[in-house]
């Protein structure tokens, strides 16, 4: 089958989110590392005094820092990127250095613990992350006035975040879901994760995330906890269980995007997985299938945020207020294949490319939105106790 012209080339956004949970430290237990990367005594700050005179006015530019292949081709003068500009007359600075959380975290968490600039004006992490980061104070609010398209056109299932329920501080840029997917030519639909992890003919023919939040968010559901809301008693209960599947025999690997290569040569027939990642093994593959489970959907997004003491604010706010009209979000979603977090792009969509209309992983229907689910924020000691039981279970 020959590729969409829109389909990116080269490594996906997703292959590199691998920072979410285990850190790429050796394979030694985090827990016996103690943690430095998310050791922040003393670093919290007040947004209100560590902030920066707005030089939007004057200087009508912008700094911002994504993800990798995340974004339509900025070269091209009929895209979002170049169409921002020649609305608004902000030139743009752009970098795709954000490759892992807890990688783009240690980089920038001396300054913004010190509230020191890192000159960067909007940058854009997973849930946990932004989280974390507002909750330390290190990112500036929103002027809701001058985002009046994301509180218009945010799509329901992204609002109330407990973390942020009033959007006072982020914005998802791209949205995504875990769940399962499977070959159907080499077995049968696998319905649960319960029965990912149980069926005798899948024993060693699986793999699971080495995002851990994604992960336990599964195992939490399986033994009869909210991934939204549990205590250490429901995570041990849920860990135990992950260590007992793990002695069996039944995970082939615990793996970053590397899935996406063991599914399409038959090293593992099911696997947990990210939307975005099925929707570009099925251009080559339609026997490869992604799947609700009975437990639900893990939704994640990936938001915009702006650090303390950026000097171009009200041009970053600018940037999101374009990004959430739909026919640019629609613009967008069309290029990257993640969930669009805009309501009102699906309709926009049949000018660009009607064949995506209907594709469930770009615009989930509500029944599918219905079933999802996140992961409760964690504190510091809650963060070095269950990144450690994780990395003793899995080996990271």
């Amino acid at each position: 089958m020959s590729l969409p012209s829109h389909r990116p080339t080269g490594l996906s956004r997703r292959s590199l989110l691998r920072g979410g949970g285990a850190l790429a430290l050796g394979g030694a237990s985090l827990a016996a590392l103690k943690l430095p990367v998310f050791e922040v005594a003393g670093a919290a700050q007040d947004p209100a005094s560590c902030r920066a005179a707005d030089r939007s006015g004057s200087d009508r530019s912008l700094v911002i820092s994504n993800w990798p292949q995340y974004i339509d081709p900025r070269n091209n003068k009929n895209g979002t990127f170049m169409g921002f500009t020649e609305r608004t007359g902000i030139t743009v600075d752009y970098t795709d250095d954000v490759n892992d959380n807890a990688e783009f975290y240690a980089k920038v968490r001396n300054q913004l613990g010190t509230c020191e600039p890192i000159d960067r004006d909007l940058i854009m992490l997973t849930d946990w992350m932004a989280a974390r980061m507002i909750g330390l104070g290190w990112i500036q609010p929103l002027d809701p006035d001058r985002v009046p398209n994301l509180h218009a056109n945010l799509i329901e299932p992204l609002r109330g975040v407990q973390w942020d329920p009033e959007l006072r501080y982020h914005a998802p840029w791209q949205t995504g879901l875990t769940g399962i997917a499977y070959d159907s030519s080499r077995t049968d639909a696998v319905g649960s994760f319960e029965e990912l992890l149980t069926r005798p003919d899948l024993k060693g023919r699986i793999s699971l995330l080495s995002e851990m939040r994604d992960t336990m968010a599964f195992m939490l559901k399986v033994t009869g906890a909210d991934p939204g809301d549990f205590d250490d008693d429901e995570w041990a209960d849920a860990i135990d269980r992950l260590r007992q599947v793990v002695a069996d025999g039944h995970v082939r690997s615990f793996t970053g995007n590397e899935y996406v290569q063991d599914l399409a040569a038959g090293n593992v027939v099911a696997c947990e997985a990210w939307s975005g990642d099925v929707i570009q093994l099925q251009f080559d593959n339609p026997d490869i299938k992604f799947v609700t489970p009975e437990e639900g959907l893990a939704l994640w997004s990936d938001n915009m945020i702006v650090p303390n003491l950026a000097t171009h604010t009200a041009n970053a706010e600018a940037w999101i207020d374009y990004y959430y009209e739909p026919a640019v979000a629609a613009k967008l979603a069309s290029w990257v294949n993640y969930i669009c977090p805009v309501e009102g792009a699906r309709e926009e969509m049949e000018k660009i490319d009607p064949s995506l209309v209907d594709n469930k992983l770009i615009f989930p229907d509500d029944e599918a939105l219905a079933a999802t689910f996140d992961f409760m924020p964690l504190d510091d000691q809650q963060t070095a106790q269950y990144e450690g039981e994780w990395a003793d279970v899995t080996g990271g």
